[in-house]
């Protein structure tokens, strides 16, 4: 007797918001929102932290990346076993890598990674001054 199983698509369920762990929320901020362009979206306090959301300028309605503190114990040692091995903690999506490459460049931005191919998408890789690895993707058939 075969076994067959039905999956239905749950259009309900869409991700809302998703964790970057900082060093320092104030660095952070400006950050993903001066040198990347990111727009805060929800700055509430909580205690000595904050509840610190930003979107993208285009997508002001889209997924929100918490800054989240690195105040959990594992936090620290994840993050330096990811930075010391290359790996990028999260994956920013552009519509020109080379463009945004130079303007970032431009500003400061240290690269581990400059633009490469890599399969379906042109990548780079940087340092966000708060601890992390970000990529940069680029799809090649966009």
């Amino acid at each position: 007797m075969a076994c067959e199983i039905q999956t239905e698509r749950n259009q309900d369920v869409k991700i809302y918001v998703t964790s970057v762990f900082v060093d320092d929320q104030d660095k952070a901020e400006r950050f993903y929102t001066e040198v990347l362009g990111f727009k805060v979206k929800q700055n509430i306090p909580l205690g000595t932290n904050r509840w610190l959301t930003v979107v993208s300028e285009e997508d002001q309605d889209g997924t929100e990346l918490l800054l989240e503190p690195s105040d959990h114990p594992a936090t620290n040692p994840f993050k330096e076993a990811l930075v010391a091995d290359g790996i990028a903690a999260h994956s920013f999506q552009v519509q020109d890598l080379d463009a945004e490459w130079k303007k970032l460049t431009d500003r400061g931005v240290e690269f581990t990674t400059e633009p490469m191919d890599a399969g379906a998408v042109h990548m780079a890789v940087f340092d966000d001054t708060c601890g992390n690895l970000i990529q940069l993707i680029q799809m090649k058939d966009a």
